[in-house]
């Protein structure tokens, strides 16, 4: 069948000589993953590599078979042309990072509007701002919501953090409870927008610290969960 539908781009895998396999979340049929050949030697053809670059936001005339095997891509055009995304060097780092949590997390092949929709706006918005140095940890956050295993904050005065259960709980009794400085600043996290994130006032250890805790929470709630690549390089340019 084909459909013409918006598409946020995961990833671009070279294959053969002159192929691209490229991943994108659809607003019509969840994930979706492509065969493009002959790509990456055609000069004439409609489909440039630029275009499949991560996060780019894409409308594609696409041919979805929803046979489990790779789909094709007929047409396609930039819905919008960052600005700054893959030219910053600390946002280029910061997609690249993001578009492989994105990868590991998101596997349904059903449509769902609300996460799409959080993509697109949230990705918009960091090419829009400069003050990004908490987006990728907020961004995590918000993103569990949309997974299922968002945090129950009703008892966020409580001090320790169950990370298996996602719940804030008065004493320690399991090997998931953590408690401490790293679970008071994913506390500030809680309840704030891209837009007040600016107002979070944390030192370059601290960063790092709350990240990895967010990273724990994913490897506890996600199947198969992999340690982006590209954390080393992230973490060395927010140092």
């Amino acid at each position: 069948m084909v459909e013409t539908t918006k598409a946020i781009v995961f990833s671009s895998i070279k294959y053969a000589e002159a192929d691209l396999i490229v991943t994108c979340y659809t607003q019509s049929s969840g994930l979706k993953t492509y065969l493009l050949r002959g790509i990456l030697k055609s000069r004439k053809g409609r489909l440039k590599p630029s275009y499949f670059q991560p996060l780019t936001q894409l409308e594609i005339v696409a041919n979805h078979k929803n046979k489990g095997t790779l789909e094709s891509i007929k047409e396609v055009k930039v819905l919008h042309p960052y600005t700054t995304l893959h030219t910053d060097i600390v946002k280029s780092s910061l997609v690249l990072f993001l578009s492989e949590m994105l990868k590991n997390s998101i596997l349904e092949q059903d449509p769902n509007q609300g996460l799409y929709l959080f993509l697109e706006a949230s990705f918009q918005w960091l090419d829009h701002h400069e003050d990004i140095a908490n987006f990728h940890t907020l961004f995590l956050l918000k993103l569990t919501t949309y997974l299922g295993f968002n945090p129950d904050t009703s008892d966020v005065h409580l001090p320790y953090f169950n990370l298996s259960e996602g719940s804030f709980v008065a004493e320690d009794f399991s090997i998931y409870c953590e408690t401490g400085q790293r679970v008071e600043m994913l506390k500030q996290l809680f309840g704030i927008n891209f837009d007040t994130i600016s107002g979070v006032a944390f030192t370059k250890k601290q960063r790092r610290d709350v990240l990895d805790l967010m990273l724990e929470y994913y490897q506890l709630h996600l199947h198969d969960y992999k340690k982006p690549k590209s954390l080393a390089v992230l973490q060395q340019l927010f140092n």
